[in-house]
C-alpha cells in the first residue's frame, strides 16, 4: 500500500474535533480511512490523574512518543495494536488492532506539540473557537455523554486552564489551517460564522472570484504569509453551494467522494447541518486528496511548489 496521508485535527477539549473528523471519515469512506483518537494515548486513567494532580492536557500525562511511533507505522502501511481509553468510565479497555488505510485521520489535544509529531502529519488543522463557546460545547457534551455534572465540568475547565494556555493553544502556530467557529446574533447552532486562517505552508484552492475583500458576505483578506477566510453563518445557500462547487472543481479527480453528508452534526438526538461546517470540512478534504495526488506524482505538497494549471490552480500565500 502507498504511504497514507495523515490529517491531524488538534484543539482543546470540546473544540469540535470529533464533529469535524467524523465528517471527513464519512466522506473518505469505510476502508479508505483509518481513524485514531490521541486520547487513547493517555498515560494515566482518570483516578490516577486526580491523585497526581495532573490534567490530560499536560504532555507528561500522555505517551506522545508511542503516539508518534504508531502514526509513523500507520503512515507507512503497517498496522498497530493501539491502546483504548474510555471517556465514559475514565479507564483503559483492551487494546485494539488498527489497520492502515490510504488516509489516516487523527484528532487529539497535543498532536502538534513536538516536531516529531508535526512531521508525521501532511495536513495540520487547529480548532480554536472562542472560549465561551468551547466551554458551552464541553458542558453540553460531558453532561449528556460522559456522565458529569455541570459543576464538575466547570471545575475541571478551570483546573485545566493553565495547561491549555501552556501546551494546547501554542500549537496554532504550527497549523496549516486554524478554524474558529464564532457565534453571531442569529443564535442558531447551524449558522455559526467561521473564520479560517489559511497559512502559506499549503497551497489553498483559489476561491477569490467568489469572495469579497471586505464587507458583508464571505471575504478573503490577505495578511502576512496567510489569508483570513470569513464565512458568515447567514451565508445564502446558493452562495454556499457555489463555493462548494468551486472547491470540488479544483479536485475533479476526487468526484467519487461527493456526498451531501458534509456539514452534519448532532445536538442531543437531532441531526443538523451547517453550511459553514460543510465548507470547513471540504477545505480539509481538499488538502487531504491533493496531498495524496501530489505524493503519488512525486511533488512536495507542503512546499507550495506544486504546478498550477487551469481549474487545478491554487492560491499560494507568498
Amino acid at each position: 500500500m502507498a504511504r497514507a496521508i495523515v490529517v491531524g485535527v488538534v484543539g482543546d477539549s470540546g473544540a469540535g474535533k470529533t464533529t469535524v473528523t467524523r465528517g471527513l471519515a464519512r466522506v473518505l469512506g469505510e476502508g479508505r480511512v483509518a481513524y485514531l483518537s490521541a486520547d487513547d494515548y493517555h498515560r494515566y486513567d482518570r483516578r490516577q490523574r486526580a491523585e497526581l494532580d495532573l490534567t490530560p492536557l499536560h504532555p507528561r500525562a500522555n505517551y506522545l512518543d508511542v503516539l508518534t511511533q504508531h502514526l509513523a507505522h500507520l503512515r507507512d502501511g503497517e498496522p498497530v495494536l493501539k491502546p483504548v481509553y474510555s471517556h465514559r468510565d475514565g479507564g483503559f479497555h483492551p487494546p485494539e488492532y488498527l489497520r492502515p488505510a490510504p488516509f489516516l485521520v487523527v484528532e487529539g489535544l497535543l498532536n502538534l506539540h513536538t516536531e516529531a509529531l508535526r512531521n508525521v502529519h501532511d495536513v495540520r488543522v487547529m480548532l480554536a473557537p472562542p472560549e465561551a463557546l468551547r466551554r458551552a460545547w464541553k458542558v453540553k457534551r460531558d453532561c449528556t455523554r460522559r456522565g458529569y455534572t455541570t459543576s464538575q465540568v466547570l471545575a475541571e475547565l478551570d483546573r485545566r486552564q493553565g495547561d491549555a494556555e501552556t501546551f494546547v493553544q501554542p500549537q496554532r502556530a504550527h497549523a496549516d489551517l486554524v478554524v474558529s467557529f464564532v457565534p453571531n446574533s442569529l443564535e442558531d447552532p447551524t449558522r455559526l460564522d467561521a473564520d479560517l486562517i489559511l497559512r502559506d505552508t499549503l497551497p489553498h484552492p483559489d476561491l477569490s472570484p467568489l469572495l469579497a475583500g471586505q464587507g458583508p458576505g464571505p471575504a478573503l483578506i490577505k495578511r502576512e504569509r496567510e489569508w483570513l477566510l470569513r464565512i458568515p453563518g447567514d451565508l445564502d445557500p446558493e452562495h454556499a453551494m457555489a463555493l462548494e462547487e468551486a472547491v470540488w472543481e479544483r479536485m475533479s479527480f476526487a468526484k467519487h467522494l461527493r456526498t451531501s453528508r458534509l456539514g452534519e452534526f448532532t445536538v442531543g438526538t437531532d441531526l443538523l447541518r451547517s453550511d459553514s461546517l460543510a465548507l470547513v470540512q471540504l477545505l480539509i478534504l481538499y488538502h487531504a486528496v491533493t496531498a495524496r495526488a501530489a505524493f503519488a506524482a512525486g511533488v512536495p505538497a507542503r512546499t507550495g511548489t506544486a504546478p498550477r494549471t487551469g481549474a487545478d490552480s491554487a492560491m499560494h500565500l507568498d
